[in-house]
């Protein structure tokens, strides 16, 4: 893709990247929700979602809208696909789509004169990308008409998780105008819909120009409009990142693009897009999408299955095995194993609900955890000691920090470390160790480039918190309540 400036009619996909995906736990977490998963092929689905508008014209580096927490997870796996200058807009908390789609047209509104934008979600699969590119081309026509356009999912059985988009019968130029939009119905009338005809799902992707978009915003949502306008006016620049001034942002109304413009405007049509779309929000969806075997199932990793049908099961870190069992799903994770019924899997989110209430991290966050120089993994955690396995990116640096209750003893297994211990800077090589007393500042750094540090960290002492820490400096320029190490 290539970045153009002050052009006209150039499309600038706008990638929506927020919320949590909780009836995908526990693989999908608040701190690794699903759009950062590769759940329905190699790549993630946010790089799937970049990477099926390969081959359009006039493309742009895509605006990607996604929370503050989450920000070194995009612009790594941007440039895993080597997407080299996205604009990547911060929210500092979840407004809903209609601001985080307005903030993304009036920051495009500062580069180009003009563009289209092409509003699309961080976690929907579409496997025909040829009848997803021939419904963009029917809509570009659509949007240089001064048209809002919404693609509408020709709908194969009466699906009642889904809003619906009722259009007239009239088609001009591969499009139809929007009558209503509607919520969710039960499965008597969205079988009614389907046998009407007229009638299609509501896919929450969208295309109109920028300005266009901002014009009928003032008209029908002018409080968002103001609010936006001046969290973008009031951005700071946060080394790639564009982070929108807090207090202004969340004074903006939260709406949906629906609510707040769509179901208001009478220059809204409908694009009808048959490209075998699915929208990932469950465990039984991802079964439905599945390559299945002879006996129905669908299997990721490491799993010996007997006299078992009908069900998915994912391992995700060690072998599960499975005799005489239909109908489940199975997902195996390093701290949690979910197992539910295919009818009930999506009950899952008061399963969430109730860690969030009892105070269980499982409810938040993985076992392995992603930072922005690596990750590591809690091997073990008991009541006065916890191991961590480290593992540093080339070029990655710990922040310079210190704890108050407790030490750490580190060892290199893999690579070479740069160590700071307050005064002190030395290297530590393979099958070296050094000890981190309480309150000493420390560091660690790769100065590899291209190889990988790794380390085996012992913490003991009396408690072993992520947020025990005094953070002196950060490369990543993270605030001292963000995320620790």
């Amino acid at each position: 893709m290539s970045t153009r400036n002050k052009v006209k009619d150039i499309i600038v996909p706008v990638i929506l990247s927020g919320g949590s995906g909780t009836r995908l736990w526990p693989l999908s977490r608040k701190e690794y929700p699903k759009q950062y998963l590769a759940l329905a092929g190699d790549n993630t689905m946010l790089q799937e979602t970049i990477l099926r508008l390969n081959g359009l014209d006039n493309l742009a580096e895509p605006i990607i809208v996604c929370n503050a927490d989450h920000r070194f997870l995009v612009a790594e796996q941007c440039q895993q696909i080597d997407v080299k200058n996205p604009r990547i807009i911060l929210e500092p908390s979840g407004k809903n789509t209609a601001p985080a789609i307005a903030a993304a047209a009036l920051q495009s509104l500062k580069y180009s004169d003009d563009s289209i934008l092409l509003v699309l979600s961080a976690d929907h699969v579409i496997q025909d990308v040829s009848a997803f590119h021939q419904a963009i081309n029917s809509a570009s026509q659509q949007v240089q008409n001064g048209k809002l356009v919404t693609f509408g999912i020709v709908p194969i059985n009466a699906n009642i998780g889904y809003g619906y988009i009722k259009s007239t019968k009239d088609n001009v130029d591969g499009a139809y105008k929007v009558e209503e939009f509607v919520e969710k119905p039960d499965l008597k009338t969205a079988q009614t819909y389907l046998k009407k005809g007229g009638y299609f799902w509501n896919s929450g992707m969208f295309m109109f120009k920028a300005s266009t978009l901002i014009n009928e915003l003032t008209i029908h949502s002018p409080d968002i409009v103001k609010s936006v306008d001046n969290a973008i006016n009031n951005a700071t620049q946060d080394l790639d990142f564009i982070r929108l001034e807090k207090q202004v942002f969340e004074s903006s109304p939260s709406d949906s693009i629906d609510c707040a413009l769509m179901e208001k405007s009478d220059n809204v049509v409908v694009v009808p897009l048959d490209a075998q779309w699915s929208d990932i929000g469950t465990w039984p969806v991802l079964y439905d999408i599945g390559q299945k075997d002879s006996q129905g199932n669908v299997i990721k990793g490491d799993v010996i299955i007997q006299d078992t049908t009908n069900s998915y099961i994912n391992a995700d870190h060690h072998m599960v095995a499975t005799i005489g069992v239909d109908n489940l799903i199975i997902i195996d994770t390093p701290d949690v194993t979910f197992i539910a019924t295919q009818d009930k899997a999506q009950e899952v989110k008061s399963v969430v609900e109730s860690l969030q209430v009892s105070g269980r991290c499982e409810s938040t966050v993985h076992r392995k955890v992603y930072r922005p120089w690596g990750w590591y993994d809690s091997i073990e955690k008991r009541k006065n000691f916890q191991v961590k396995r480290i593992h540093v990116n080339p070029g990655g640096k710990l922040s310079l920090q210190s704890h108050k209750y407790r030490a750490e003893h580190w060892v290199v297994v893999k690579g070479e470390a740069i160590v700071t211990k307050d005064s002190d800077v030395f290297s530590l090589k393979e099958n070296q160790s050094t000890y981190i007393p309480i309150e000493v500042q420390h560091s660690l750094e790769n100065y590899s480039k291209k190889d990988y540090l790794e380390i085996i960290e012992v913490q003991s002492g009396s408690y072993f918190g992520e947020d025990d820490i005094v953070r002196y400096d950060d490369v990543y320029n993270r605030h001292l309540s963000e995320e620790c190490n």
